[in-house]
């Protein structure tokens, strides 16, 4: 299988792609090395490998971990005000309570 500049631009095209004319050739051509490694790996004989298997199967993996992050500063330090863990914030202006407007 190859690609042509008509498939080029037809594909560039179906993918709202601005396609400068001056690149058309090489795009063509990388494309078609593209397809043609594919091919490639189209020839490699797979049988008797399990579909599922990954590299990731055998690699070791670090345990979790979970540990609090180190700050350089107290956490009240962001905040003067805290309650039970939280960050207390001042309400925004934008974010007024609509029932004192009225």
């Amino acid at each position: 299988m190859s690609v042509s500049e008509v498939d080029l631009r037809h594909i560039a095209t179906l993918s709202r792609l601005g396609l400068d004319p001056a690149r058309v050739p090489a795009l063509v051509g990388e494309l078609n090395r593209i397809l043609e490694h594919m091919d490639v790996l189209q020839q490699v004989d797979v049988t008797g490998i399990d579909p599922d298997a990954r590299a990731l199967d055998s690699a070791p993996l670090r345990p979790d971990a979970v540990a609090p992050l180190p700050f350089a500063h107290p956490r009240e330090h962001f905040a003067p005000a805290m309650r039970d863990g939280f960050f207390l914030v001042p309400r925004l202006a934008t974010h007024a309570d609509e029932a004192a407007d009225e």
